[in-house]
């Protein structure tokens, strides 16, 4: 492994690495693979763009601090997943206690982060765009346990198998909830994706 460069390394290695070297260039790939995908996840669970910044800041703290009770009988991706779903979800129930008000996120900043289609004029770019907060604003309304399997399986596509080890729970219980939560998420985007 020495002769390979750290960004040939499979993300199972990287964290190998890190925990055997302390090499805190293995850890800083992690960090760059993983940042902006667990902020789309971290932020389509809360919905909220700077509460979920901390979530995966908070994520990456955790997995530096923890890099070794990381075991290599799972896929890294399953244990960094697995953190920042279990802390976006306290982090929730910690809102819910406060009984905050939440109001949608508006302006730039809260918009989740994806690439326009180059191609797009103005007209489709600001119809994608009102399409996309309605999609939040109903995956906000879903169930929190049917949030999270239909996020991570249709957003972050993930197999069944992977979200079942992530949340420990049977694939039966796995498909049962996406099932149950585009069933919701249908129910609320009904008037706007006529079938």
């Amino acid at each position: 492994m020495p002769d390979k460069a750290l960004a040939d390394f499979t993300d199972e290695e990287l964290i190998l690495e890190f925990q055997r070297t302390d090499n805190v260039a293995a850890f800083e790939q992690l960090v760059g693979r993983y940042k902006n995908p667990l902020m789309n996840f971290v932020f389509r669970f809360l919905g909220d763009y700077e509460l979920s910044g901390d979530v995966v800041q908070e994520t990456m703290i955790k997995v530096y601090r923890n890099k070794d009770s990381y075991k290599s009988i799972a896929k890294f991706s399953t244990w960094i997943y697995t953190i920042a779903g279990n802390l976006a979800k306290t982090e929730l129930q910690r809102r819910k206690r406060r009984k905050l008000v939440s109001l949608s996120p508006s302006g730039d900043d809260s918009d989740p982060i994806e690439i326009p289609d180059k191609d797009a004029g103005p007209e489709e770019l600001a119809d994608a765009g009102i399409k996309n907060k309605i999609i939040q604003d109903a995956l906000l309304k879903i169930s929190e346990a049917y949030r999270e399997v239909v996020i991570l399986r249709d957003i972050q596509e993930f197999s069944y198998e992977e979200i079942a080890e992530m949340l420990d729970i049977t694939v039966g219980t796995v498909k049962s909830r996406i099932n149950r939560g585009r069933a919701q998420l249908q129910e609320l985007l009904k008037d706007i994706y006529k079938v």
